[in-house]
């Protein structure tokens, strides 16, 4: 019997293992052939097939959780119910303020066509757009406006973090809520979840700013909507006549991060003036609108509210999941192989796909000058090494990388052939190209276009500029690691 009892042990144990191999290798076998159908970029895919087969539990957990773009079905709807209305409300304004095609720059015309037919969004003629690039005088700027403003104040930030002029910034929000001023702000759930869990929007909202945390994040919410699709646009809009974009988060450089041993953060951001204001009040609107599951209040489109304020032309270029697959990753290739001569790029986080790696090399060959100026510390290690991955094959083309020792430099900018330029929210990686919801203005104006190349070149005074030959003899462990760390560059 008790010989018996042991088979019987035995045999439960045999069927209790070969069930978990099948229902073990059936999940992994179906979560394959599920990344396979869904036909995502090749790099992407092989990345995750990799990870699920290296650390198959990881690897499927996290699939489950961050591998495909789903933003919740509330989110869904709400953007169903409101996209004709914001697309008819961009074809009457276009009406009125869209620039002919002969006066824009032949530099442009591919980039501004391509824009246009995917987002609708028109290229529009005078417009003023002023580059900031002092941290300290853009804080007191919007600070000066917010105090001044008249009908509303609108800001949408990834990250607010309290201290130094951000809170004087702050305290002038609430002044002008308490004096009737409409005051609207936006912030990343997670980007801002220090800020968010504090005591601060609750002081906000009391003085009548309203704080709405945009694609909140939650243990339960993984049932229903990607956690990691994130509101990576900075946008500040002031009553009709100014608004403001670029690579700055609302915080204070010398109160921020400043334990992780990069530096204070570089950044710039344009102040726009003109009719371009209102389709930046529109994008606010529209993510505001997402966010709350209110009503779509758009502007109308009339020239004494948004009038001609200068002879720039310009294109605002939002982008993210919900723009499709194509967006901000194609302009940026159609501006590369649209360079003649000259090409300026800066990022923070540099971790490109094939076909821009492709095309930047590509660019070098032809004869463009082709320059990269990234910062030489991070806060992130992956994507520091991750990054450092693609600088040999970009120098043996030709290409100048310049690494910045001045702080982090998080501005983002591109400057095609001294006439174009592109300056917003975009890093040069695959998240800001697929993931983040972001924003970028195009400005077709050598004038704006070189104070931009002029701050560009500023930068590369505090750079050191890397050559093959030293590149080359960096140490074996470094070159292992970027190769390891290559392999999730598509996931970064």
């Amino acid at each position: 019997m008790e010989h018996l009892g042991l088979n019987m042990n035995w045999l439960e144990s045999e069927i209790y293992i070969a069930a978990s191999a099948t229902l073990y290798f059936g999940l992994l076998t179906l979560m394959s052939v599920r990344v396979v159908l869904k036909r995502k970029p090749i790099g992407v895919s092989l990345a995750w097939l990799f990870l699920m087969f290296a650390i198959p539990l990881v690897g499927m957990i996290g699939y489950f959780i961050f591998g495909e773009l789903n933003l919740g079905a509330k989110r869904s709807r709400q953007r169903k119910l409101i996209s004709g209305t914001f697309l008819e409300w961009i074809q009457e304004q276009a009406m009125t303020y869209k620039q002919s095609k002969e006066l824009i720059s032949e530099n442009a015309h591919a980039m501004q066509s391509f824009v246009e037919s995917y987002t609708n969004m028109p290229m529009v003629k005078g417009n003023k757009h002023t580059l900031l690039t002092t941290t300290d005088d853009i804080l007191l700027e919007l600070t000066k406006e917010i105090k001044d403003a008249k009908k509303h104040c609108y800001l949408m930030f990834y990250i607010c973090n309290q201290g130094g002029l951000v809170d004087q910034l702050l305290e002038e929000l609430k002044s002008a809520a308490i004096r009737g001023v409409e005051c609207k702000l936006l912030l990343d759930s997670v980007g801002s979840h220090d800020f968010l869990k504090s005591n601060l929007p609750a002081q906000l909202r009391q003085a009548g700013v309203e704080v709405v945390e945009g694609l909140p994040v939650g243990a339960f919410r993984l049932l229903f909507q990607r956690q990691d699709l994130r509101l990576h646009r900075k946008l500040v809009c002031i009553d009709d006549h100014i608004a403001y974009t670029g690579s700055m988060n609302l915080v204070d450089p010398a109160y921020f991060k400043i334990d992780k041993g990069v530096g204070e953060w570089i950044d710039l951001m344009v102040r726009c003036e003109g009719p371009i204001v209102q389709h930046m009040q529109g994008l606010f609107l529209w993510d505001w609108s997402l966010e709350t599951e209110q009503n779509l209040h758009l502007p109308e489109a009339n020239k004494s509210l948004f009038c001609i304020a200068g002879d720039e032309n310009s294109q605002l270029i939002p982008s993210g999941p919900e723009f499709g697959k194509v967006g901000i990753h194609q302009v940026l290739l159609t501006a590369i192989y649209e360079a003649k001569y000259s090409l300026v790029l800066t990022s923070p986080y540099f971790v490109p796909d094939e076909s821009l790696l492709t095309a930047l090399q590509v660019a070098s060959m032809r004869g463009v000058d082709v320059k990269i100026i990234l910062p030489a510390k991070n806060d992130s290690v992956m994507v520091k090494y991750a990054s450092r991955a693609f600088f040999e094959d970009l120098l043996k083309s030709g290409v100048e990388i310049h690494q910045f020792y001045g702080g982090l430099l998080h501005s983002k900018s591109i400057v095609i052939d001294e006439k174009i330029a592109l300056v917003g929210t975009v890093n040069l990686d695959l998240r800001s190209f697929w993931l983040n919801f972001e924003m970028t203005m195009l400005i077709d104006n050598p004038r704006f276009s070189g104070e931009l190349l002029t701050a560009q070149m500023q930068y590369t005074l505090a750079s050191n500029q890397l050559t093959l030959e030293k590149w080359q003899k960096r140490p074996f462990f470094k070159r292992l690691l970027e190769g390891f760390l290559y392999l999730f560059s598509p996931l970064l």
